[in-house]
C-alpha cells in the first residue's frame, strides 16, 4: 500500500491566477482534462453517528472515508474510492461500478456486493450492514489539474463547490445543487519527495497549509 504527501490550501482568485500561469510553464496539463480543468460529481458515506465527519473535524490520525465519483456528468465511468489517511498520509483504493449497481445501491438494494470479486465493493457492503454506513451528500466542484513526473507530483485547483443532499439524484446530470463555496482550493500530492521546481511554483506570499475538506464543508448543511 503506497501512502503520499498532501497539502492543501484555500486561497484567492488572483492567487489561482499566479498559480497557474508558473505551473503552464513548468508542469503539464493532467491529458485526461480536456480543455484544461473538468467537473467531479461524489457521493460520500456516512455512518448514524456522523463518524468520518466527527474523525476529519477531530483531527483523528488514522481515518477513512467511502465515496462514489464520476467525471463531466458521465455516468459510463464510476468508482468507487476508500481514501485513508494515516499519520498525515494519505492512500486511495478503487474499484469499478456501473451505473445499474449505482442504482441498486441508492435504492438499498445490496446483497449483490457480497458476492462482487471486488475487495473494495465487499468491505463497503460489510460497513453498510455492520456500521450503518449510507448515501448522506452530493459534493460536484470544476477541477483543473496538472502534473509533474518527478516525485509523481499532481496540482490541483477546486471551485465552484456544490452540494446537494439529494443522494438518489446522483445520476442525474442535471441534478439540483446548491453553491457551498466560492472558496479555490490548492491541493498538492507527491510520492517521496516535492521538487523544488513545484514547491516554488505554487509558493505563495499569504499561503499556508489547510485541513480543508468539502465533504465537512458540504455537511455544514445537513
Amino acid at each position: 500500500m503506497v501512502f503520499r504527501h498532501e497539502e492543501k490550501c484555500v486561497i484567492s482568485a488572483s492567487d489561482k491566477r499566479a498559480v497557474e500561469s508558473r505551473l503552464q510553464a513548468v508542469a503539464r496539463p493532467d491529458p485526461h482534462a480536456a480543455g484544461g480543468s473538468y467537473r467531479i460529481r461524489s457521493l460520500y458515506f456516512e455512518n448514524p453517528r456522523d463518524k468520518a465527519l466527527r474523525e476529519k473535524t477531530d483531527g483523528v490520525n488514522r481515518r477513512e472515508k467511502f465515496r462514489i465519483r464520476y467525471y463531466n456528468g458521465d455516468p459510463s465511468v464510476i468508482r468507487l474510492e476508500k481514501k485513508s489517511k494515516i499519520n498525515g498520509l494519505g492512500h486511495k483504493s478503487q474499484a469499478r461500478l456501473d451505473s445499474s449497481q449505482v442504482r441498486e445501491l441508492l435504492a438499498g438494494r445490496i446483497l449483490w456486493m457480497a458476492k462482487s470479486e471486488e475487495t473494495l465493493i465487499r468491505e463497503l457492503y460489510l460497513k453498510m450492514c455492520g456500521e450503518g454506513l449510507a448515501p448522506k451528500v452530493i459534493v460536484d466542484y470544476q477541477r483543473e489539474p496538472y502534473v509533474f513526473p518527478a516525485g509523481n507530483v499532481r496540482v490541483t485547483l477546486d471551485y465552484n463547490i456544490r452540494m446537494s443532499l439529494c443522494c438518489m439524484d446522483f445520476l442525474k446530470a442535471d441534478c439540483l445543487t446548491l453553491p457551498a463555496s466560492q472558496e479555490i482550493v490548492l491541493e498538492i500530492k507527491w510520492d517521496t519527495f516535492l521538487p523544488d521546481i513545484i514547491r516554488d511554483a505554487v509558493a505563495l506570499e499569504n499561503g499556508r497549509v489547510s485541513a480543508f475538506s468539502k465533504y465537512a464543508l458540504c455537511r455544514m448543511y445537513g
